[in-house]
């Protein structure tokens, strides 16, 4: 179900992309409202993680609008639609590993300095106090996932749950509008993973954002999603609130199977 107080942030049309012969995506849609949490699911190799690329910027759609507040974004580098406010996770964790937890974080936040590189150069105190701008909102975001006393370790030592948290993190600190969280659960245990669901509810409220995730972990996206699309071979074939989804034949015959309810993914 979505925010029907919010407006459309972000609304694609009739996309599709296809690749040679494989049309990954058939014409797929959605108006994503400002506040809305939805959730993206269906079986592997069901063009889920083609339409964040295409949302994203990385792919430009072979057919279709995409637009993000108004702005057409398919021209855009994926930079600039993250200027404009949409930042994403990956399936495959991409932190700077050799860095360390709060650098992941500050390198971020750097497109929103409120510096120069002049200043930088000249070593000047608009410079250090920017910086110190950074690192204490780098800090406060570490502290919401209880990463702050990690602040300096080397990110590539935390424990595989925490660096997930981390990508997250510096997502956020990239000031969106949107976040899309590409399997943010994955690898993550039951107690893990019942953590994130709070922390997603949690700063979706209180940074006031729309959240597009992709999740294997059915408890995870009936507990926190508002609505939910299905996907299967590039169409969706299903979409509305989680109960909704749940008890559609389609999306059982296609994707669910019978051990929906217990909450096992069979794709």
């Amino acid at each position: 179900m979505s925010s029907p107080q919010g407006e459309v942030i972000l609304e694609a049309k009739d996309v599709t992309m296809q690749f040679g012969g494989l049309k990954a995506v058939d014409t797929f849609n959605i108006a994503l409202r400002k506040g809305e949490l939805a959730g993206l699911i269906g079986p592997n190799g069901a063009g889920k993680t083609t339409v964040f690329n295409v949302l994203t910027g990385v792919y430009k759609p072979t057919k279709g609008d995409v637009h993000l507040c108004g702005v057409d974004i398919r021209p855009l580098k994926p930079f600039k639609i993250s200027h404009l406010g949409i930042s994403r996770t990956f399936q495959n964790i991409r932190l700077f590993r050799d860095l360390s937890v709060i650098d992941n974080v500050l390198i971020a936040a750097h497109q929103h300095a409120e510096y120069t590189m002049l200043d930088s150069v000249l070593r000047l105190p608009k410079h250090f106090w920017g910086e110190a701008h950074l690192r204490k909102q780098a800090l406060e975001l570490l502290h919401i996932f209880n990463l702050d006393k990690k602040a300096d370790y080397q990110a590539g030592g935390l424990p595989y749950g925490e660096q997930r948290k981390l990508e997250i993190i510096r997502a956020l600190a990239t000031e969106p509008k949107m976040l899309f969280l590409d399997e943010p659960a994955a690898g993550m245990n039951h107690k893990e993973s019942e953590s994130l669901m709070e922390t997603i509810a949690k700063i979706r409220k209180d940074f006031g954002l729309t959240v597009l995730l992709i999740e294997h972990d059915m408890k995870l996206v009936m507990g926190i999603c508002e609505r939910i699309l299905v996907l299967d071979h590039g169409v969706t074939i299903s979409q509305g609130n989680p109960e909704h989804v749940r008890k559609d034949p389609k999306v059982i015959a296609a994707y669910l199977g019978a051990d929906f309810d217990q909450g096992v993914d069979r794709g």
